[in-house]
């Protein structure tokens, strides 16, 4: 315990009892929102490391070997959607990310999860809410705690659904596919967009439409309308 001039103790928190979280959002209001609101959590300082793009954030992260978590937007100016978290965690696959999106659709919470999101934060939640996702986010079974518990705790709940069941269980090209059809995207343009050749996409169609037990294109984007 150190003193002041004034002989006063003062304390100072050891950094190993710190957390480091990156927010990525491209709303500096946002930012400064959050920062404010969990400065700390169980009594340890939350330092907060901040990124506005993409970019930003792949460049941050591998300047900085110990942050716990990542908190990362969707629809950045860099990025746009799940293709944001999937480039994360190509350049970073070893990161905990959670998505922290303004957006509680049930397909986008569930393909984040098979992607490789370890939570979901949605914007809109209530403090007590969110405070206890940050929670379970950094630590995992609780305070002092390292094992993990099941990752449920850390994603909204929806009702069984096959159809999204199905989908988790697709593979990350098949979602990346998936994600360019629904947006509207022809074979052509998939194919452009992933460097793959037409042919090797119409495989992947054909093989989503089998997997998802749907009759046609027109048919699977209809379902998740």
């Amino acid at each position: 315990m150190a003193r002041t001039k004034n002989s006063m103790p003062t304390t100072h928190t050891p950094m190993s009892e710190q957390r480091k979280v990156l927010l990525v959002d491209d709303h500096e209001l946002v930012r400064y929102g959050v920062k404010t609101m969990y400065a700390e959590m169980h009594g340890v300082p939350i330092h907060w490391l901040e990124a506005s793009s993409l970019h930003e954030a792949v460049e941050t992260y591998r300047a900085h070997a110990d942050i716990d978590a990542v908190l990362l937007d969707l629809n950045l100016a860099d990025c746009k959607g799940l293709q944001g978290l999937r480039m994360f965690l190509q350049a970073h696959p070893q990161a905990r990310v959670a998505v922290f999106s303004g957006t509680q659709d049930e397909f986008v919470v569930r393909q984040a999860r098979a992607l490789g999101a370890v939570g979901y934060v949605g914007k809109g939640a209530m403090l007590t809410e969110m405070r206890e996702t940050l929670s379970a986010l950094l630590w995992p079974a609780g305070p002092g705690e390292t094992r993990m518990p099941p990752s449920g705790k850390l994603f909204p709940r929806f009702p069984s659904s096959a159809m999204y069941d199905r989908v988790a269980e697709l593979g990350p090209r098949h979602l990346e596919i998936l994600e360019l059809v629904l947006s509207g995207c022809t074979n052509q343009e998939i194919s452009n967009s992933t460097g793959l050749s037409l042919g090797t996409i119409k495989n992947y169609v054909s093989s989503l439409l089998l997997a998802l037990d749907v009759r046609s294109r027109s048919h699977l984007i209809s379902l998740f309308r």
